[in-house]
Parts: structure tokens; sequence; C-alpha cells
């Protein structure tokens, strides 16, 4: 399962569990104890690696946005925490804004990076942890060139218009989960599952998650 981290889903899991329902929380993690495995990346490295990547490749102080599409989907606020935590400890000349909740909306993204070109003169960075790149691209493309060179973007996701972007050299870098890797570990991880000889305790199991930029698509 993927979805957000919420009683009504913890007491969910329990009751399946209670049933002998294994369920296996994939790409973010559930904090239900009953729950049997968790299959992801290690949403902390993640965060700092989008931190440490914005933090060399700009110059003097700036603001940093970060999108967030829901506050429980425990990946997206592990990773922001990490990102903020890198920037305390190795840019302090960079400001990071509030996180911006997008609930996963791409317009209500689109918006939000509209309105940052129009009340904001010293963006340098833009991490989104959730959804609704496409539209980031698009609202900064509708932006002036000047504004948008000087802009280090940072998503967690890749598909046609993450490559378009990269290619564009509008995003920075793409730090994704491996499809294939993930997907196997995934099953093998839920077979293991319902094996009756596998030990109560929860498995854990952490892909690496690849580095995108537009010199390696």
């Amino acid at each position: 399962m993927i979805a957000a981290d919420h009683p009504v889903i913890a007491q969910a899991i329990r009751e399946l569990h209670d049933k002998r329902k294994p369920v296996t929380a994939y790409i973010t993690d559930q904090s239900a104890r009953e729950r049997a495995a968790y299959v992801g990346a290690d949403n902390w490295k993640m965060g700092r690696t989008a931190a440490w990547l914005i933090g060399h490749m700009t110059h003097g102080p700036g603001r940093i946005a970060v999108f967030i599409g829901n506050h429980r989907y425990q990946c997206q606020d592990v990773a922001d925490a990490s990102f903020r935590s890198y920037i305390r400890e190795h840019a302090p000349h960079l400001t990071i804004d509030d996180s911006r909740p997008t609930h996963e909306k791409s317009n209500e993204a689109y918006r939000m990076v509209k309105e940052l070109l129009t009340t904001t003169d010293d963006l340098a960075g833009i991490l989104i942890v959730g959804g609704g790149i496409s539209r980031v691209l698009r609202a900064l493309r509708e932006g002036p060139e000047d504004r948008r060179k000087n802009i280090r973007l940072v998503c967690r996701d890749i598909g046609p218009e993450t490559r378009k972007g990269l290619s564009e050299g509008l995003i920075t870098a793409a730090l994704c989960h491996p499809l294939k890797k993930t997907s196997a570990t995934l099953v093998q991880t839920m077979i293991e599952t319902i094996n009756p000889g596998v030990p109560g305790s929860t498995i854990h199991r952490t892909v690496a998650f690849d580095i995108v930029t537009p010199e390696n698509m």
C-alpha cells in the first residue's frame, strides 16, 4: 500500500494483521507497528542529497521554497526535515521558507510558483518532494529567463515531463526510485511476509535512489 500515515490507516493495518493479512508499506512508511514490511528509499538521505545539490550550486544568500504534497506522507515529511537539517548545518546563507502543501494538485503548484516569481527577487532554489512537477515547469517557462536560470530545482520523480525539464536545464536533478529494482524488492518482500516461517518483526528494505541530471539521462 501507498498511503498517508493516519490513525484510520493504522487501524485498518491492525485489523488486517489480526486476520493474518500482512500489509507492506511501499514508498512511504507507516507508523503502525503491525505493518509487516516497508520497501522504499532512505528519505533522510534523499532530503540531505537534495540540500547538498542546491547548496553547492547556489552562490550567496537566497531563498528556497519547499513544495510538499501532504505532511502525512512520511517519505515527504522526512525528506523535508533532513533537507532543512543539511541547510542549517552547511549552508546557513540560504533561507528556507515554510513548506508549502500542494495537496498533490498540479494547479496549486503552478499557482505557488507564479506567485513566488512575482513576489520575490531572491528565489535561489525549489525542492519538490511531492507531485506537480509538470505545472511547476510550466510556471518557470512562463517566467523571465533571467529569473529561471538562477533557480536550482530538485524533484523526486522521473517521467516524460521530468526528462524534458532536465533536457531544458530547468531541473537540476531528479532523485527517484529505480522502478525495476524497487518493484522486484517489493514483490520479494511481500512473498516473505506471507511465509509462516518469517519472524514477527517488521521487514525493512531500503532501495538506493537514482540521481538523474541533465548529463546522465
